[in-house]
Parts: structure tokens; sequence; C-alpha cells
């Protein structure tokens, strides 16, 4: 048999740059699924937890003291459940904007989140790493910022995210700054802050404070944080201090119910959901209560388990379900949404991290999710970051931007009408001028996919996709340049950094 000519393609190991355009604007409509009648149903599930079952603060003397001043008598048997009017309740949520700008160092990288617009971010909390060379192990410094600069090069993610790993060889008390640090160095683009303890946030804070200046943070949010109620119906500490330093500052917050159904919630997803709403609608309710028109981003992490052994289980139908219903109540609510995104169980980028990593990331993308983190990197129920899973993640975003973009359907240069005077019945349009105009964006093309003959391929080496995504990422690294910085600001953090760090002691947990 004959063998085609090898097409010319581009390097898979071509170093990506920022795109002009740091997130997506959509033009894709969401996938509602429910009916009005179903969703006043489920809105009404959603007060009764409220009004009659009520959601503990618990463990923050200072919390309970802010529904008080609000007229809200804490009860239960630990004197810190709440229970509220639920049209009260909502109309604090109403005084959180619809969509919002984090504003990145480089103010080409600013993101706008909520409205129609999507914001893709990495992996956030894995404490171990994976790539083929250094199979699993405990992430450290050195993974935490190539990992950091991967992210800063890939035009496909839009934000830092913030524990892309743990970097377990720096002390814990201590590690935040360093990793701040990184993100605000080694990166331009927009992340989050550290939420563990309450001075670890002030300092995220501290931080922003230095790169944008007091006066800008009084007016615009620069910094942000994602933290998790611990499920079901509890709100520590955690959250609650959070909220006071990220919204008392005017910065923003994203609150994510953490629900595996069956467990943390009932084990029918319907339930589950309600319970996810309210739980985020009383934090979102306290953030206004803490200074009103905090921004505030109502997330959803709702996973299925096997009842047999416990574990989380994703890109199962009943949490991609729980996407499309959340983000229809979401907007009823006029709140931004963070949705989790390439979720897998798998421990490695195999058949089954690809299948659950799509529907569970398709869903996500059309639920309208306004903030994706997990967008890239996520393994093994998220105890791991893959090198090369974040590349083969990243990647396949790209087919998101460009699918909810819906192209250039509205262009009279998409109905091509010059291209069929030009190409005869029976011809074709390989050469027409209007192939020739658009060729080089007409269709999205995949770096790492490789759809040449199998001959090409056996003639580059017959690489699987992690072999090619392994290749992509270090050569990525190679060429990293660091975005510029002033080097008053770049000394002026470093300088903060140290003196906090001579503060706190070494602590290890």
């Amino acid at each position: 048999m004959a063998r085609r000519a090898r097409t010319a393609r581009r390097s898979d190991t071509t170093a990506p740059v920022a795109p002009a355009s740091p997130y997506i604007r959509r033009s894709l409509p969401v996938f509602d699924v429910l009916s009005e009648d179903q969703l006043t149903r489920l809105e009404g599930q959603v007060d009764w937890l409220l009004e009659n079952v009520g959601i503990a603060f618990r463990d923050d003397p200072a919390a309970l003291d802010v529904w008080r001043r609000a007229g809200v008598v804490p009860g239960g048997e630990h004197g810190d459940l709440i229970k509220a009017d639920a049209q009260w309740i909502r109309s604090l949520c109403a005084k959180a904007p619809r969509e919002f700008t984090q504003h990145a160092r480089n103010p080409e990288r600013s993101v706008v989140i909520g409205g129609n617009n999507q914001v893709f971010a990495p992996i956030y909390g894995a404490p171990f790493v994976r790539d083929l060379e250094g199979g699993r192990r405990y992430g450290n410094m050195a993974d935490f910022e190539k990992l950091v600069k991967l992210t800063y090069m890939h035009p496909n993610l839009h934000h830092g995210s913030f524990v892309i790993c743990e970097p377990t060889d720096v002390p814990v008390s201590k590690r935040h700054l360093d990793m701040l640090f990184a993100h605000m160095t080694l990166s331009d683009k927009p992340h989050l802050g550290a939420i563990t303890e309450k001075s670890r946030a002030q300092d995220s804070v501290d931080m922003a404070e230095i790169v944008f200046g007091a006066e800008r943070l009084d007016r615009e949010t620069c910094i942000m944080a994602n933290v998790n109620t611990n499920s079901p119906l509890l709100v520590d500490k955690v959250v609650t201090e959070a909220i006071q330093v990220y919204c008392g500052r005017g910065q923003a917050i994203v609150v994510t119910p953490f629900i595996l159904t069956g467990a943390m919630g009932p084990v029918s997803t319907t339930a589950s959901v309600a319970q996810a709403v309210a739980e985020a609608m009383i934090c979102c309710a306290y953030a206004q209560l803490v200074r009103p028109g905090a921004p505030f981003v109502m997330g959803n992490f709702l996973s299925s388990m096997s009842l047999k052994s416990g574990a989380p289980t994703f890109g199962m139908p009943e949490p991609v379900l729980s996407n499309y219903i959340i983000g229809q109540l979401a907007r009823r609510l006029g709140l931004p949404l963070r949705c989790g995104g390439s979720l897998t169980a798998s421990k490695i980028e195999d058949a089954q991290s690809a299948y659950e990593s799509a529907d569970s990331m398709h869903s996500t993308v059309l639920a309208g999710s306004n903030f994706t983190l997990h967008a890239a990197g996520w393994l093994e129920g998220g105890l791991a970051t893959g090198f090369e899973k974040l590349v083969m993640d990243a990647d396949r975003l790209g087919a998101y931007q460009k699918l909810v973009g819906l192209g250039h359907v509205d262009d009279e240069d998409a109905l091509a009408r010059d291209a069929y005077a030009e190409v005869a019945p029976g011809g074709h349009f390989l050469g027409s001028a209007h192939t020739m105009r658009n060729y080089q964006t007409a269709f999205y093309e995949p770096r790492l996919s490789d759809s040449e003959n199998v001959e090409s391929w056996e003639e580059g080496g017959s690489l699987d996709m992690r072999a090619r995504a392994h290749a992509r990422w270090t050569e990525m690294l190679n060429q990293y340049e660091a975005p510029p910085i002033d080097p008053a600001l770049r000394d002026a953090l470093a300088d903060h950094v140290a003196r906090r760090k001579s503060d706190l002691p070494d602590a290890w947990y």
C-alpha cells in the first residue's frame, strides 16, 4: 500500500505563550435540565433546610457574634446552630455581585468570574505528584515551582489555583509563604490564597497588598480563596475565619460543600444537591454580613461513592447531573458558580482517566461553571497531581474554549459564499481563497493528539499520549522565561516572606 506523505504539523514540544484573551467569553447556551416546577420544589427543600434543620457554625465565637448582631440567636445542643428565614438569606445573597474581575499582576491576565464567563484553573490540594520518570512521590517545592511555571505558560489555563501540589519538604507553618511568593513571581496570572489558618489567610492578603497596594485592594478584587464546608451541615472556623479575612478586606471567597453522597449527604442526588446549595447560601449570607457586596462564588463538589469501599467515584451520572442542577440554581440566585473539572479516580493517565475526566469536565462546561478548579492535573481522586495529566487535560481545554465560544457562526465569512463561486460541482475547497484565509484557525488542533497514519507514528517512535505529554512539559520547562517584575516589588515580597518565616516556628502538622 502506498504510504502517505507525513503531514507537516506544529511541534508537540513548542512552548506556548499565554493568550491575549485570558478567559472564555461564553456564547454557547448552558444545559438546563430541570423544569420550573422541579426547580421550585428543589428550592423549597433548600429553604426547609435553612429554616427547620439549620447549619452549625462551630468553634468560632466571632462568627456567632456576627449572626447575633444580625438578629439571629444560635441554638441547638452546642449553641451554634443557625436557623434563619430563607427569604432573608436569599436577600443577603443578592448583595453579592453576579460577576467580578480578579485582577492579575499583569493586567492582560485579569479574569472576569461570573456572568457568561468561564475561567479554568488547575488542580488544588494534592499531597502527591506523579510523572513518567519520577513515579508517584510526595510533592516538594521544586515540583510546586515547576507546576506554577507550566500553568503560567499554558494558554488554556487562565488561573494559577494555589496548592497545585503540597510542597511537603517545607514546614506546614511556613510553606504558604513560599507558595505565595512562587505564584507572585514565577507567574503573572491570578491565583488563590491560603486558608488553612487565619494568620496564613492574612499573610495572603498582606502579600497581595504589597503587589497591588492598599488603595487598590479597597476597591478591586486582587486575591481569592477557596474553602470547603465540613458537610453535612457544618461550617467550621477555617471557613468563617477565611471569610472574615478575605471578604472583610473586600476580596473574594469560593465556598464549596464537599459532599460524597451517601456519606456527607443523603444517598439521593436531589437531596445532596439541595444540602450543598443550603450550605453555600448560608456562607454567602454570612460573607455579606461581614462585608456587604463582598464577591462570593458558590461551589459544588458533589461526588458519588462506592458503597462497598467508601471510595469516591468520578465522571458518574450522579455528579454529572448535580453539575447541571447546581448551575440552574446558581443562576437563579445570581451567584457565580464553581464546579470541579477533569476529575478521575484513576491512578495514571489511562482509559479510565480519560473517560471519567471527559464526562466530568464536559458536564462542568455545559453547566456553566464560571470558575473551574481542578480543570487539569487531577489523578487518584485528587491525591496526586500528574505532570503528564496537567498538559493532557489543558490540551483538551482549548477545545472547550472554542466550543463554548461558538467560533464565528455569526460572521458573514462563516457562510463561505465566495467559496461556492470559486469551486465547481465535484471540485474541492482545499485551495479556495476562503480555505486559505481560514485554514490556520478553522479547526482546533490539539497539540498532543496524533492523527497521522500508523507508518508516520512508528517513524516518530510509536509514542503514546503519556510519552508525548512528558516530552511536552519537559520542553516547556526548558523554554520557561519568568514574567517581568519590578525588582523593588520582588524584594518587598521576599522581605515579607523572610520576616514572617523568622517569626514562625517550624511545624509539620
